[in-house]
C-alpha cells in the first residue's frame, strides 16, 4: 500500500462489497459504519489506473443505533489508509442526509448501503454528497499486512520506550 495516492477511487472489490452488505445486515436494525481502504489497481494485477476498494476497517468503539452511527475519531489507527467511509441506512434510503454529507469531507468516496442489503442496495457518493459511479470488480485480494507484526517487533517497540 502506497503512502501517498493521487489516483481516484475507481472500483470496489466484490469481496469488500459482500463484506459491507453482510455487516450491514448483521447490524440491522442499527446502522453500520466503517472506513474504506484500497490498493492501486496495478498492485492488484489490473491493467488500469486508480484505487480499488479492497477492505473495510471497523473502528473499535463505534456507536450505532437505528438512525446514526458514530466513529470515535481517536480510535482510528494512524496510517489506516482510508479512502472514504461506508455506512448503512436501515430504512433503505440511498441518499445522504445533511449530517452524512458533513462527515464526507474526508475521503474520496462514501458508500451508503440500504436495507434489505442486496447487491443492488448501495450507492457511492463524492465528498459533496453527489452520486458517483463505482464499478464492482472481481479481483484476488492481497494478504493484509496492516496488523502483521511479530513478538520481536513488539519487544523492539517496548525497548524504545524504556
Amino acid at each position: 500500500m502506497r503512502l501517498f495516492r493521487s489516483s481516484d477511487v475507481v472500483a470496489i472489490a466484490e469481496d469488500a462489497l459482500s463484506f459491507v452488505l453482510s455487516a450491514s445486515a448483521d447490524a440491522h436494525p442499527n446502522e453500520y459504519m466503517g472506513l474504506l481502504r484500497g490498493e492501486e489497481a496495478a498492485d492488484l494485477g489490473l491493467d488500469r489506473t486508480g484505487i480499488i476498494i479492497t477492505d473495510v476497517l471497523v473502528i473499535p468503539g463505534t456507536e450505532s443505533n437505528p438512525v446514526s452511527a458514530t466513529v470515535k475519531s481517536n480510535m482510528i489507527p494512524t496510517g489506516s489508509g482510508s479512502v472514504g467511509s461506508v455506512h448503512s441506512h436501515p430504512n433503505g434510503v440511498l441518499r445522504p442526509s445533511d449530517q452524512d454529507v458533513q462527515t464526507f469531507g474526508r475521503g474520496k468516496v462514501h458508500i451508503i448501503v440500504g436495507a434489505p442489503y442486496g447487491h443492488g442496495d448501495w450507492q457511492a457518493f463524492d465528498r459533496e454528497g453527489e452520486p458517483r459511479e463505482l464499478e464492482v470488480v472481481d479481483v484476488p485480494l492481497p494478504e493484509d499486512a496492516f496488523f502483521d507484526f511479530t513478538q520481536a517487533d513488539i519487544d523492539a517497540e517496548l525497548g524504545d520506550q524504556r
